[in-house]
């Protein structure tokens, strides 16, 4: 007879729904190995993303997943939640533990989420806000004309100067002359340091909410190498994708103004943004999904973490200074998180580029630069992060290789127009070869068997 307890773990169901998978859908296995595989191999230099844990990759894959949970932890609409509410609850301590924040809300589904649930419940329709530009830095949801918040709100942009850097002049005109309701700050390829106090002090001469989102710049907060805006920001949302190795979700904190009022509203912070998420903008949460967030905030809090956000920032400063060697403008000059931004040669647009590179293994993003005259889909530059790369401990020699192959690609391209270029075979598989190589030589920590 089955003792059916010993089968009760989540060990035992990940072992079967694998070997289920393997022999009943044969063709969704191959795909998801392949995708295994294809990360081993190439190298990924996207700002936007990096390696889960394996545990955290298993918590994701719980049986939390089969749960209805709407409401907060004890104030559930559903029954069953004992273990839901447990969850929650750890995963909002160690939040606030790890960002020093009074309030977290974790139950937003991506970070885009968590900045149209804020603007949701701090702005009426039609009211104003003040937020980066896309050609400069800034990301959709803050106040992109193609958005929501672009056209629901009247949006406002402030941009960099021509050394690249943020102009708080200009963002200082534009809020007193335009009297936003809301100042987003924060960016998502921006690669120098953001000045949080300075934002809250241009808020507070024109009577406006701060809001910091910190995506692209999370893990370096919560160790240290970048200024947290947690007490300098009214609120302050994250993806937890980025650099936190976690899920693909969001994080709403509020700081010292968590217990404040709302200017205008009758309630505080912290419970304008609870009810931010639900009711007003989602139903209920992915549970399974925060408790990969709690292993990623626990995982945060380790030295081991610690040591890769010091290895994300060395090998930035490395990434830079090899591309202004082989005459590329690194926009802002250096980089000061993980983020490289860089200009293009004119004969080679961001669409060749990035097709070209992922051909030959490398993974990038084409990204718009300041004083853009290209579209979104063509651009006149290239992102790149190091979060992957310090995942695989590359060192100094290994920079210099890979900015060595990734020029050489470049130069290696004939383009015909926008998107059309020419790459021969032979020498298209040689650099594939080369990248498959430093990947072996570097191979993805998170992955390895130990």
């Amino acid at each position: 007879m089955v003792n059916n307890e010993l089968l009760l773990s989540q060990a035992s169901l990940l072992q079967r729904g694998l070997a289920d998978l393997e022999i009943q859908d044969e063709e969704l296995a191959r795909i998801l190995d392949g995708e295994v595989r294809r990360q081993h191999r190439t190298l990924s230099l996207v700002a936007s993303c990096c390696a889960v844990t394996p545990r955290t990759l298993v918590a994701s894959a719980s049986t939390l997943v089969n749960v209805t949970a709407e409401g907060v932890p004890g104030r559930r609409y559903h029954a069953g939640c004992e273990n839901v509410d447990l969850v929650e609850s750890l995963a909002i301590r160690r939040a606030q533990k790890l960002f020093g924040a009074q309030y977290a809300g974790v139950q937003s589904h991506s970070a885009s989420s968590a900045n149209y649930q804020v603007l949701s419940a701090l702005l009426e329709p039609g009211d104003t806000l003040l937020g980066m530009t896309l050609d400069h830095g800034g990301h959709l949801t803050h106040g992109s004309p193609v958005t929501f918040s672009g056209t629901y709100y009247r949006a406002i942009g402030y941009g960099t100067t021509p050394e690249g850097l943020i102009d708080y002049d200009e963002v200082r005109r534009l809020a007193s002359a335009h009297r936003p309701r809301i100042i987003i700050c924060g960016a998502t390829a921006y690669s120098r340091l953001v000045d949080f106090e300075q934002f809250r002090k241009i808020a507070d001469e024109t009577g406006a909410i701060l809001l910091a989102d910190i995506s692209h710049i999370a893990g370096l907060v919560a160790t240290g190498r970048h200024p947290s805006p947690i007490n300098a920001a009214h609120v302050t949302t994250t993806c937890t994708h980025k650099q936190l190795a976690g899920p693909r979700g969001g994080l709403i904190m509020s700081g010292r103004d968590a217990n404040e009022k709302v200017p205008g509203l009758k309630t505080t912070f912290a419970r304008t943004l609870e009810q931010a998420v639900f009711p007003r903008m989602q139903g209920a949460p992915a549970v399974n999904i925060i408790a990969a967030k709690a292993t990623a905030f626990g995982y945060a809090m380790s030295p081991e973490f610690d040591a890769y956000m010091e290895r994300i920032r060395i090998t930035a400063d490395a990434i830079a200074s090899e591309f202004q060697k082989h005459n590329y403008e690194v926009i802002g000059g250096r980089t000061e998180n993980h983020t490289v931004l860089i200009r293009l040669h004119d004969s080679i647009t961001g669409s060749i580029a990035e097709s070209a590179l992922e051909a030959c293994g490398i993974i990038v993003n084409k990204n718009r630069v300041p004083g853009e005259t290209r579209s979104s889909f063509v651009t006149s530059g290239l992102r790149i992060g190091t979060g992957s790369l310090a995942q695989r401990q590359i060192d100094q020699p290994g920079c210099v290789r890979i900015v060595d192959l990734v020029c050489r690609i470049l130069d290696a391209v004939t383009p015909f127009d926008e998107h059309e270029f020419v790459l021969e075979p032979a020498i298209r598989e040689v650099f594939r070869s080369e990248a498959e190589a430093l990947c072996a030589m570097y191979p993805l920590v998170n992955y390895m068997e130990r």
